[in-house]
């Protein structure tokens, strides 16, 4: 069974960064592409970043610059570093083990519970 735990989340002032972790057991990780996606309150979830099994990555335009993200095999754990935080990027973020075809990120139904990031103006 295929769990996820993110981790990392908190209050920051705007400007400010935070580092995202997400942890994952139960499956092969390093033949798994691994995006990251967030919700607002009264949003739907929307795709962040994603790295691929080969480390091709891809942002959405408004992280674009500020948010980096990574994984480590060896840790079964992907990371999401983000810098110069906005007030707008307050969500909860969540990771996904997924796949990528083409340009575009496909998400399995395996979602961890989310970590709370709250950027303060």
């Amino acid at each position: 069974q295929v769990q996820l735990v993110e981790s990392g989340g908190g209050l920051v002032q705007a400007g400010g960064s935070l580092r995202l972790s997400c942890a994952a057991s139960g499956t092969t990780f390093n033949i798994k592409s691994i995006g990251w996606f967030r919700q607002a309150p009264g949003k739907q979830r929307e795709w962040v970043a994603y790295i691929s099994i080969g480390g091709i990555i891809k942002y959405a335009d408004s992280v674009k610059g500020r948010f980096t993200i990574s994984r480590d095999n060896a840790k079964n754990t992907a990371y999401l570093q983000m810098n110069s935080l906005k007030p707008e990027d307050t969500a909860v973020y969540y990771c996904n083990l997924g796949s990528v075809r083409g340009s575009n990120y496909y998400s399995s139904d395996n979602w961890g519970q989310g970590t709370q990031v709250t950027v303060a103006s």
